[in-house]
């Protein structure tokens, strides 16, 4: 597959569809990229208590219906942690219940099924070290936040959702990853299971302006890109007048680590390692990294855009691989067989169908 060039240099997409459409998205008109918004409905209020919206706010006999047409389920995964005086602790989580909804009210509108939402089964997070002793951050250990979601799949699969997209927006990726690996290696069952870091999948819309992007400073943790954010999907939840701006005390000289959306070519992630600057509470006890006075909403469209759209061709080349109510291959996929598996892959409470929990495990429990 060959590479399509941008108007800046060090930027190129692959020539795939998901390339593509992103290439597209980046150099779209402004006027497009608010057609696109509008076709997901964005900004809308968000619909946890909405009826119809979550499986768990959905009839019943509405669940078992609607997953007939789309066995796809997603999960948004955030926390609760402080966000500066300017907005709200459950912001991470908000952003991703936004625009699972997004993708579920456009999906809905065209094809008239749409994946499922699972409720967040995370409103508190895990974190990493640096983030200990902060007020209005609340810290779940490793252990809860993997066998919490792990349950989560769990739970979900015995009700015939095997394709679950987890969709997350914290600091904590990967403990996700490991809670994936963990439900499949205990339980060996056919299954898509994908975790996705949103704001990292489609890193490229976050540049800044020296990079031919539209940022003013790179994408931190609520600064000027997630307090945009905000401002785009729930302003009433943000007080600009509180904004202040911060520096973190840096021991080790700059360019070993990339920020949160690996925005720049460096050596490692900013969660392979900690010791290098203050933590939180002494260093930025604001809440804020960055300069979140920059904020406005209109810098957010882009990146939304970009991954409404992409989570979209998620689900959709799930499902015209694996249709709903199949699976990928018992025997190629996990150590059982086909027939031992058969009867817990019927529709659930249909006639000889089994629960996962009476399936014997193997490999590693």
């Amino acid at each position: 597959m060959g590479l399509l060039t941008t108007n800046q240099p060090d930027l190129f997409f692959e020539d795939t569809p998901v390339g593509r459409m992103f290439k597209e998205l980046w150099e779209a008109d402004d006027a497009a990229i608010d057609a696109v918004l509008d076709d997901y409905g964005v900004p809308s209020p968000c619909e946890w208590a909405k009826p119809g919206s979550y499986l768990q706010t959905t009839i019943r006999a509405q669940v078992e219906k609607e997953r007939r047409q789309n066995d796809v389920v997603l999960i948004p995964v955030g926390c609760t942690e402080n966000h500066g005086r300017q907005t709200v602790s459950a912001m991470d989580t908000l952003f991703v219940s936004h625009l699972c909804e997004a993708v579920r009210r456009q999906s809905q509108k065209h094809n008239g099924h749409a994946p499922a939402i699972a409720l967040p089964p995370l409103m508190y997070g895990g974190h990493p070290y640096h983030h200990i002793g902060m007020p209005g951050t609340v810290m779940l250990r490793e252990s809860v936040v993997e066998e919490t979601l792990v349950d989560v799949m769990l739970g979900l699969w015995n009700d015939g959702f095997r394709k679950m997209i987890i969709v997350n927006n914290h600091g904590h990726l990967w403990m996700l990853e490991t809670a994936l690996h963990k439900f499949l290696k205990r339980y060996q069952v056919p299954a898509i299971v994908r975790v996705i870091d949103w704001h990292r999948s489609v890193k490229d819309f976050f540049r800044t302006t020296e990079q031919g992007g539209w940022w003013d400073t790179p994408f931190i943790h609520a600064d000027e890109a997630e307090t945009s954010l905000g401002l785009l999907l729930f302003p009433e939840m943000v007080d600009m007048a509180q904004a202040v701006e911060t520096e973190t005390k840096q021991y080790m000289p700059p360019g070993h680590f990339n920020n949160s959306v690996d925005g720049y070519h460096r050596p490692q992630r900013w969660s392979e390692a900690e010791g290098h600057f203050a933590i939180e509470f002494f260093g930025t006890p604001e809440g804020v990294v960055g300069k979140p006075t920059h904020a406005e909403a209109w810098k957010a469209k882009r990146p939304v855009a970009a991954f409404c759209k992409y989570l979209t061709m998620i689900v959709d080349d799930i499902l015209a691989t694996f249709p709903a109510g199949t699976v990928p291959p018992v025997e190629e996929t996990t150590f059982r067989t086909a027939a031992d598996m058969e009867p817990f892959l019927r529709e659930p409470l249909s006639e000889g169908w089994k629960p996962i929990f009476a399936l014997p495990w193997i490999g590693q429990h």
